[in-house]
Protein backbone atom coordinates (compact mmCIF):
# COMPACT_ATOMS: atom_id res chain seq x y z
CA UNK A 1 0.00 0.00 0.00
CA UNK A 2 1.35 3.89 -1.13
CA UNK A 3 0.33 4.97 3.15
CA UNK A 4 0.65 3.61 6.19
CA UNK A 5 -2.55 3.64 9.23
CA UNK A 6 -0.88 4.49 12.56
CA UNK A 7 -2.47 4.84 16.04
CA UNK A 8 -0.74 5.56 19.46
CA UNK A 9 0.15 3.05 22.48
CA UNK A 10 -3.13 4.18 23.92
CA UNK A 11 -4.85 1.49 22.13
CA UNK A 12 -3.69 -1.12 24.02
CA UNK A 13 -4.04 -3.78 21.29
CA UNK A 14 -1.42 -6.64 21.29
CA UNK A 15 1.58 -7.78 19.31
CA UNK A 16 -0.45 -10.60 17.93
CA UNK A 17 -3.34 -7.75 16.71
CA UNK A 18 -1.15 -4.87 15.36
CA UNK A 19 0.37 -7.91 13.64
CA UNK A 20 -2.76 -8.96 12.56
CA UNK A 21 -4.05 -5.52 11.17
CA UNK A 22 -0.33 -4.09 9.97
CA UNK A 23 -0.71 -0.77 12.42
CA UNK A 24 2.01 1.29 12.95
CA UNK A 25 1.27 1.96 16.76
CA UNK A 26 3.71 4.86 18.20
CA UNK A 27 4.99 4.57 21.62
CA UNK A 28 4.05 6.34 24.46
CA UNK A 29 5.75 7.49 27.62
CA UNK A 30 5.01 6.66 30.92
CA UNK A 31 6.23 7.59 34.33
CA UNK A 32 7.15 5.64 37.99
CA UNK A 33 9.07 7.24 40.27
CA UNK A 34 11.96 8.96 38.79
CA UNK A 35 11.99 6.34 35.31
CA UNK A 36 10.50 6.73 32.42
CA UNK A 37 9.50 4.16 30.06
CA UNK A 38 8.28 3.89 26.74
CA UNK A 39 5.25 1.74 26.38
CA UNK A 40 4.88 -0.13 22.92
CA UNK A 41 2.53 -2.88 22.23
CA UNK A 42 5.28 -5.83 22.64
CA UNK A 43 5.54 -3.84 26.71
CA UNK A 44 9.53 -4.58 26.10
CA UNK A 45 10.15 -1.76 28.38
CA UNK A 46 8.24 -2.91 31.24
CA UNK A 47 5.99 -6.09 30.89
CA UNK A 48 2.56 -5.43 32.26
CA UNK A 49 3.02 -8.09 35.19
CA UNK A 50 5.82 -5.83 36.43
CA UNK A 51 3.70 -2.62 35.92
CA UNK A 52 0.56 -3.67 38.05
CA UNK A 53 2.83 -5.21 40.30
CA UNK A 54 4.39 -1.87 41.11
CA UNK A 55 0.88 -0.43 41.81
CA UNK A 56 -0.13 -2.67 43.89
CA UNK A 57 3.27 -1.75 45.92
CA UNK A 58 2.05 1.72 46.23
CA UNK A 59 3.41 3.54 43.25
CA UNK A 60 1.46 6.14 41.32
CA UNK A 61 2.49 6.32 37.54
CA UNK A 62 2.30 9.14 35.58
CA UNK A 63 1.46 9.39 31.63
CA UNK A 64 2.59 12.18 28.88
CA UNK A 65 1.02 12.65 25.82
CA UNK A 66 3.39 12.77 22.69
CA UNK A 67 5.20 15.83 21.85
CA UNK A 68 5.65 18.03 18.92
CA UNK A 69 9.31 16.54 17.99
CA UNK A 70 8.18 12.72 18.71
CA UNK A 71 5.72 13.47 16.00
CA UNK A 72 7.83 14.89 13.18
CA UNK A 73 10.51 11.88 13.74
CA UNK A 74 8.08 9.24 13.77
CA UNK A 75 6.03 10.33 10.44
CA UNK A 76 8.82 11.73 8.42
CA UNK A 77 10.65 8.98 7.46
CA UNK A 78 7.72 7.37 5.90
CA UNK A 79 7.60 11.11 4.34
CA UNK A 80 10.84 10.79 3.03
CA UNK A 81 9.63 7.32 1.37
CA UNK A 82 6.87 8.79 -0.75
CA UNK A 83 4.21 7.00 1.82
CA UNK A 84 1.06 9.06 2.88
CA UNK A 85 0.06 8.64 6.86
CA UNK A 86 -3.22 8.18 8.33
CA UNK A 87 -3.04 8.89 12.16
CA UNK A 88 -6.10 7.99 14.38
CA UNK A 89 -5.62 9.09 17.74
CA UNK A 90 -6.66 9.58 21.28
CA UNK A 91 -9.76 11.29 21.74
CA UNK A 92 -9.68 14.84 22.44
CA UNK A 93 -11.97 14.22 25.06
CA UNK A 94 -9.14 12.66 27.19
CA UNK A 95 -6.07 14.44 25.96
CA UNK A 96 -4.30 16.81 23.95
CA UNK A 97 -2.35 14.56 21.57
CA UNK A 98 -4.28 15.74 18.54
CA UNK A 99 -3.68 19.18 19.10
CA UNK A 100 0.24 18.76 19.27
CA UNK A 101 0.03 16.21 16.17
CA UNK A 102 -1.68 18.87 14.22
CA UNK A 103 1.13 21.23 14.71
CA UNK A 104 3.26 18.77 13.90
CA UNK A 105 1.46 17.75 11.02
CA UNK A 106 1.19 21.38 9.32
CA UNK A 107 5.09 22.13 9.40
CA UNK A 108 5.97 18.81 8.08
CA UNK A 109 2.99 19.38 5.44
CA UNK A 110 4.77 22.29 3.52
CA UNK A 111 8.18 20.38 3.54
CA UNK A 112 6.22 17.35 1.77
CA UNK A 113 3.58 19.53 -0.10
CA UNK A 114 2.71 16.93 -2.34
CA UNK A 115 1.98 13.59 0.77
CA UNK A 116 -1.28 13.26 2.29
CA UNK A 117 -1.27 13.17 6.16
CA UNK A 118 -4.50 12.94 7.79
CA UNK A 119 -4.93 13.28 11.75
CA UNK A 120 -8.35 11.93 13.24
CA UNK A 121 -9.67 12.30 16.28
CA UNK A 122 -10.62 8.77 17.19
CA UNK A 123 -13.26 9.72 19.53
CA UNK A 124 -12.05 6.66 21.45
CA UNK A 125 -10.06 5.61 23.81
CA UNK A 126 -7.85 2.76 25.22
CA UNK A 127 -9.42 -0.97 23.61
CA UNK A 128 -12.13 1.67 21.86
CA UNK A 129 -9.14 3.17 19.66
CA UNK A 130 -7.62 -0.24 19.63
CA UNK A 131 -11.31 -1.92 18.42
CA UNK A 132 -11.45 1.15 15.71
CA UNK A 133 -7.70 0.56 14.64
CA UNK A 134 -8.52 -2.83 14.15
CA UNK A 135 -11.87 -2.43 11.92
CA UNK A 136 -9.58 -0.06 9.95
CA UNK A 137 -6.78 -2.72 9.48
CA UNK A 138 -9.02 -5.19 7.87
CA UNK A 139 -10.93 -2.81 5.57
CA UNK A 140 -7.46 -1.51 4.61
CA UNK A 141 -6.15 -4.87 3.60
CA UNK A 142 -9.68 -5.11 1.42
CA UNK A 143 -7.99 -2.46 -0.56
CA UNK A 144 -9.39 1.00 0.63
CA UNK A 145 -7.77 4.18 -0.59
CA UNK A 146 -6.17 6.86 2.13
CA UNK A 147 -9.21 8.36 1.41
CA UNK A 148 -11.51 6.14 1.71
CA UNK A 149 -10.19 4.73 5.29
CA UNK A 150 -10.43 8.05 6.71
CA UNK A 151 -14.31 8.41 5.78
CA UNK A 152 -14.60 5.33 7.24
CA UNK A 153 -12.32 5.66 10.23
CA UNK A 154 -14.95 9.10 11.00
CA UNK A 155 -18.12 7.14 10.02
CA UNK A 156 -17.17 4.41 12.79
CA UNK A 157 -15.90 6.27 15.73
CA UNK A 158 -19.28 6.95 16.15
CA UNK A 159 -20.62 3.43 16.67
CA UNK A 160 -18.07 2.28 18.73
CA UNK A 161 -19.67 1.67 22.29
CA UNK A 162 -17.51 1.40 25.06
CA UNK A 163 -18.13 0.55 28.64
CA UNK A 164 -15.67 -0.12 31.74
CA UNK A 165 -15.67 -1.04 35.25
CA UNK A 166 -12.91 0.53 37.30
CA UNK A 167 -12.31 -1.76 40.51
CA UNK A 168 -8.87 0.60 41.60
CA UNK A 169 -10.71 3.00 43.30
CA UNK A 170 -7.31 4.07 45.37
CA UNK A 171 -5.94 4.79 42.41
CA UNK A 172 -8.05 7.17 41.27
CA UNK A 173 -8.47 8.93 44.43
CA UNK A 174 -4.06 9.60 43.91
CA UNK A 175 -4.54 10.64 40.65
CA UNK A 176 -6.80 13.45 41.97
CA UNK A 177 -9.78 11.78 40.01
CA UNK A 178 -11.96 11.31 42.94
CA UNK A 179 -12.02 12.54 46.31
CA UNK A 180 -10.46 10.65 49.58
CA UNK A 181 -14.16 10.46 51.43
CA UNK A 182 -15.62 8.54 47.72
CA UNK A 183 -12.81 6.45 47.61
CA UNK A 184 -12.96 5.23 51.18
CA UNK A 185 -16.42 4.77 51.32
CA UNK A 186 -16.80 3.67 47.60
CA UNK A 187 -13.94 0.58 48.76
CA UNK A 188 -16.16 -0.24 52.28
CA UNK A 189 -19.34 -0.60 49.75
CA UNK A 190 -17.38 -2.49 47.45
CA UNK A 191 -18.85 0.01 44.80
CA UNK A 192 -17.41 -0.32 41.26
CA UNK A 193 -17.98 2.96 39.01
CA UNK A 194 -19.56 1.87 35.32
CA UNK A 195 -18.09 4.11 32.84
CA UNK A 196 -19.47 4.94 29.41
CA UNK A 197 -17.76 7.33 26.23
CA UNK A 198 -19.65 10.40 25.20
CA UNK A 199 -19.69 11.58 21.56
CA UNK A 200 -16.69 13.18 22.09
CA UNK A 201 -14.73 10.01 23.78
CA UNK A 202 -14.55 11.11 27.33
CA UNK A 203 -15.47 9.41 29.82
CA UNK A 204 -18.91 9.28 31.86
CA UNK A 205 -19.76 8.15 34.84
CA UNK A 206 -23.15 6.53 34.42
CA UNK A 207 -23.96 4.49 37.44
CA UNK A 208 -22.57 2.40 40.41
CA UNK A 209 -22.32 -1.19 40.87
CA UNK A 210 -22.50 -2.40 44.28
CA UNK A 211 -20.37 -5.62 44.55
CA UNK A 212 -17.99 -7.81 42.46
CA UNK A 213 -20.39 -9.95 41.34
CA UNK A 214 -22.56 -7.63 39.65
CA UNK A 215 -20.06 -6.65 37.21
CA UNK A 216 -20.12 -8.98 34.41
CA UNK A 217 -24.10 -9.27 34.48
CA UNK A 218 -24.13 -5.41 34.44
CA UNK A 219 -21.85 -5.20 31.56
CA UNK A 220 -23.56 -8.05 29.77
CA UNK A 221 -26.74 -5.70 30.13
CA UNK A 222 -25.54 -2.77 28.10
CA UNK A 223 -23.93 -5.22 25.31
CA UNK A 224 -27.44 -6.43 24.87
CA UNK A 225 -28.90 -3.01 24.96
CA UNK A 226 -26.79 -1.18 22.86
CA UNK A 227 -25.10 -3.91 20.31
CA UNK A 228 -25.79 -3.54 16.53
CA UNK A 229 -28.87 -6.09 15.56
CA UNK A 230 -25.99 -7.50 12.74
CA UNK A 231 -23.98 -8.29 15.73
CA UNK A 232 -23.43 -11.89 15.76
CA UNK A 233 -21.73 -10.95 12.10
CA UNK A 234 -18.96 -9.09 13.93
CA UNK A 235 -16.35 -9.04 16.35
CA UNK A 236 -16.30 -7.25 19.69
CA UNK A 237 -12.93 -6.68 22.56
CA UNK A 238 -13.14 -7.67 25.94
CA UNK A 239 -10.35 -4.97 27.75
CA UNK A 240 -8.70 -6.21 31.16
CA UNK A 241 -6.03 -4.37 33.64
CA UNK A 242 -4.40 -7.16 35.48
CA UNK A 243 -7.56 -9.33 35.46
CA UNK A 244 -7.79 -11.68 32.47
CA UNK A 245 -10.18 -13.78 35.09
CA UNK A 246 -12.73 -11.76 34.90
CA UNK A 247 -12.42 -10.88 30.88
CA UNK A 248 -12.90 -14.99 30.31
CA UNK A 249 -15.58 -14.70 32.30
CA UNK A 250 -16.98 -11.56 30.96
CA UNK A 251 -16.47 -13.38 27.29
CA UNK A 252 -18.47 -16.27 28.57
CA UNK A 253 -21.17 -13.95 29.48
CA UNK A 254 -21.79 -12.47 25.93
CA UNK A 255 -20.64 -15.29 23.85
CA UNK A 256 -23.41 -15.94 21.94
CA UNK A 257 -23.89 -12.18 21.32
CA UNK A 258 -20.91 -11.42 18.98
CA UNK A 259 -19.24 -13.80 16.22
CA UNK A 260 -15.33 -13.33 17.53
CA UNK A 261 -14.65 -12.15 20.81
CA UNK A 262 -11.02 -11.19 21.36
CA UNK A 263 -9.43 -10.09 24.62
CA UNK A 264 -6.89 -7.06 24.82
CA UNK A 265 -4.33 -5.97 27.91
CA UNK A 266 -4.87 -2.47 29.10
CA UNK A 267 -1.34 -1.29 29.37
CA UNK A 268 0.16 1.17 31.71
CA UNK A 269 -0.66 4.33 29.38
CA UNK A 270 -4.51 4.09 30.28
CA UNK A 271 -3.41 1.42 33.68
CA UNK A 272 -2.03 4.48 35.33
CA UNK A 273 -5.47 5.98 35.41
CA UNK A 274 -7.61 3.33 35.85
CA UNK A 275 -5.44 0.15 37.98
CA UNK A 276 -5.31 -3.14 38.25
CA UNK A 277 -8.91 -4.81 37.85
CA UNK A 278 -10.63 -2.63 35.02
CA UNK A 279 -12.67 -4.62 32.41
CA UNK A 280 -14.62 -3.05 29.39
CA UNK A 281 -16.28 -4.16 26.35
CA UNK A 282 -16.61 -2.18 23.14
CA UNK A 283 -18.61 -3.12 20.53
CA UNK A 284 -20.56 -1.38 17.50
CA UNK A 285 -23.64 -0.55 18.29
CA UNK A 286 -25.90 2.59 19.60
CA UNK A 287 -23.43 4.51 21.62
CA UNK A 288 -25.21 5.61 24.62
CA UNK A 289 -23.85 6.74 27.49
CA UNK A 290 -27.01 6.70 29.31
CA UNK A 291 -28.05 4.27 32.63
Amino acid sequence: MDYVLMTDASCDLTAKQVDEIGVEVLPMEFQIEDKYYLHYPDCRMMPLDEFYKAIKDGAVPKTTQINFDSFKNYFEPYLKAGKDIIYACIATGLSGTYNTCLIAVNELQEKYPDRKIYVVDSRCDSAGLGFLMYLAGKKRSEGATIDELKEYIEETREKVCHWFVVDDLELLKKGGRISSLTATFGKALQIKPLIGADETGGLVSVSKIRGRSNVIPTLAKYVKRDADKNSKKQTAFIAQADNMEGAKELRKAIKGMFKEIQICDVGPVIGSHVGSGMLAVVFLGDRNCQA
